[in-house]
C-alpha cells in the first residue's frame, strides 16, 4: 500500500514539473494565459454582468446636416497626376508569403510580417510585437504603429495608409504588384467570449494579394486560420466591402522607394490626405442619404469631420452613430470620438464611452481609452486621476508616446521623447 502511494505521489510530482517545463514554451504559455484571462472575465460578467452597450448620448441630435468644410492647404494645389486608366487583368495572383498564423492578439504583427516577407525582409511577427505591442494584452495595433515599424526597422521600404478604399482601387494595386493590407470588421470565436451578451465583433487586419473577376473574390492571407484551414482564403467583393466599411475602407500599401511616383498616380488625389479624408467624407454623406440609420455612415462622418477639426459637427456625428447602436468594442479600434467629444467640450459623455471602452467586456487593456479618460479628467480638474490614468496606459503600452507627453505637459518632464513611438 506505501508503495503504492509512493507511486501515485511521484507520478502527481512528475506531472507537475512536467506541466511547469511546458508552461516555459512560449507559445504554451502565451495559449494558457489567454485562457486564463477570458475564462476569469467571463466568470466575472456571468455572477456580475456589466453594462456593454455603448452609453445613448444624453443630446442626441435628430438632423444633421454638414455643411462644406473651409478648403484646406490641400484643396488649394494641383492634384497629383493620375495615369489614363487601362483595363485590368481579369485575375492577379501575387506570390504567397510563408504564412504565420497570429498569437494572441497579434493579427496586426502577423499581417505585417506576411506583407513585409513579400519584400524580402526575414523576421516574424514576435518581432514586430515587441516594438509595437510589447504586452501581449495589447488589443489593438493602428495603422499608425504598423507604418512605424515599417518606416524604422524596415528602413528600405515606404508606406502609406488612407481610408475610403474601393473596390477598384485595390485591384488597380494588386494588377501593379503591391499587396495590399485593409482593416474589416471580425468576429471572435465563442469560447473567447467575455460574458453572456458579447456580441463577438472585433478588427482585423487581412493581407490581400490576388483577386479573381469571374469568381468576384480576393485572394487575402488571414492570420486567424492556419495553412490546414486555407493559407490562400478566397473572400467575395461583396463580403470584404461589408466588412470594410466599419473602418472607412482604411488600406496600406508597401512599397519602395523608387516606386513612389507609380503608387502616387493610382492613388490619383487620394495621395494627399486632405483630399482623401474630403473623399471619405463625402463618400459618408451619401451613404446617410441613402440610409439615414447607417450607425457607421454616421461614425464614418464623424471621423472626418474631428479630422477637419470640425468638432461640435463631429460630436453631432457620432451622437447618431451611438443613438443607431454600434458594436460593443467599437472604440476599441477607432478612437476619433475621444478627440471630439474632448475638444468639443462633452466631457462627461467622454469619460461614459472611455470607461465603457476599457471595461472588463473589452479586456481593460486600451491605453487610448486610458488616455482620453486621464484628459476627461485633467479637464475637470482631477490632476491625481489624470496621472493614474496614463500610468495605467504606460503599463499596457509601455513607451506609449502620447501617454508621456501628458505626463510631461500636465504633470512634470519626466521623460525623453525624442526616440517616441507611437
Amino acid at each position: 500500500m506505501l508503495k503504492r502511494s509512493r507511486i501515485i505521489l511521484i507520478s502527481i510530482a512528475g506531472i507537475f514539473l512536467l506541466g511547469i517545463l511546458l508552461f516555459q514554451i512560449p507559445s504554451i504559455q502565451s495559449r494558457l494565459l489567454w485562457r486564463y484571462e477570458v475564462w476569469t472575465t467571463r466568470l466575472k460578467n456571468t455572477l456580475d454582468p456589466v453594462v456593454i452597450s455603448t452609453p445613448i448620448p444624453s443630446t442626441p441630435f435628430a438632423t444633421f446636416t454638414p455643411l462644406p468644410p473651409t478648403p484646406t492647404r490641400a484643396a488649394t494645389q494641383p492634384a497629383p497626376p493620375t495615369l489614363t486608366a487601362i483595363p485590368l487583368p481579369p485575375q492577379v495572383w501575387l506570390t504567397s508569403p510563408t504564412y504565420e498564423k497570429q498569437d494572441i492578439n497579434n493579427c496586426g504583427p502577423a499581417t505585417l510580417s506576411m506583407t513585409l516577407r513579400m519584400y524580402g525582409w526575414e523576421g516574424t511577427q514576435y518581432d514586430i510585437a515587441d516594438i509595437i505591442k510589447p504586452i501581449k494584452q495589447d488589443r489593438n495595433v493602428n495603422p499608425e504603429e504598423l507604418r512605424y515599424f515599417i518606416l524604422n526597422e524596415a528602413g528600405w521600404l515606404r508606406a502609406e495608409y488612407r481610408v475610403a478604399g474601393t473596390l477598384d482601387l485595390l485591384k488597380r494595386l494588386l494588377a501593379a504588384g503591391y499587396p495590399v493590407i485593409v482593416e474589416v470588421a471580425g468576429k471572435i470565436d465563442q469560447q473567447d467570449a467575455n460574458g453572456p451578451n458579447d456580441d463577438l465583433w472585433d478588427a482585423h487586419y487581412l493581407l490581400i494579394n490576388g483577386y479573381d473577376e469571374a469568381e468576384k473574390t480576393f485572394l487575402v492571407q488571414d492570420s486567424q486560420h492556419g495553412p490546414e484551414k486555407d493559407a490562400d482564403k478566397k473572400v467575395p467583393y461583396e463580403m470584404l466591402e461589408k466588412d470594410w466599411k466599419p473602418f472607412n475602407y482604411l488600406y496600406m500599401v508597401i512599397y519602395l522607394p523608387q516606386n513612389e511616383a507609380e503608387v502616387q498616380s493610382i492613388l490619383g488625389i487620394d495621395w494627399d490626405p486632405d483630399l482623401n479624408r474630403q473623399n471619405a467624407l463625402d463618400i459618408a454623406n451619401a451613404a446617410i442619404t441613402t440610409n439615414p440609420e447607417d450607425a457607421f455612415a454616421w461614425f464614418n462622418l464623424g471621423s472626418m469631420l474631428t479630422y477637419f477639426e470640425r468638432y461640435q459637427e463631429a460630436v453631432q456625428a457620432f451622437d447618431q452613430a451611438f443613438t443607431f447602436g454600434l458594436p460593443q468594442r467599437m472604440t476599441r479600434y477607432q478612437f476619433y470620438p475621444f478627440f471630439a467629444y474632448f475638444n468639443a467640450d462633452r466631457i462627461d459623455y467622454l469619460l461614459e464611452i472611455t470607461e465603457k471602452t476599457y471595461s472588463p467586456i473589452n479586456g481593460q487593456y486600451a491605453e487610448e481609452a486610458l488616455l482620453w479618460h486621464g484628459y476627461g479628467l485633467l479637464r475637470k480638474g482631477d490632476i491625481n486621476g489624470a496621472l493614474a490614468d496614463w500610468n495605467k496606459a504606460l503599463k499596457v503600452h509601455p513607451n506609449y508616446c502620447d501617454a508621456e507627453r501628458a505626463i510631461n505637459d500636465y504633470i512634470q518632464p519626466t521623460y525623453d521623447l525624442t526616440n517616441c513611438s507611437p
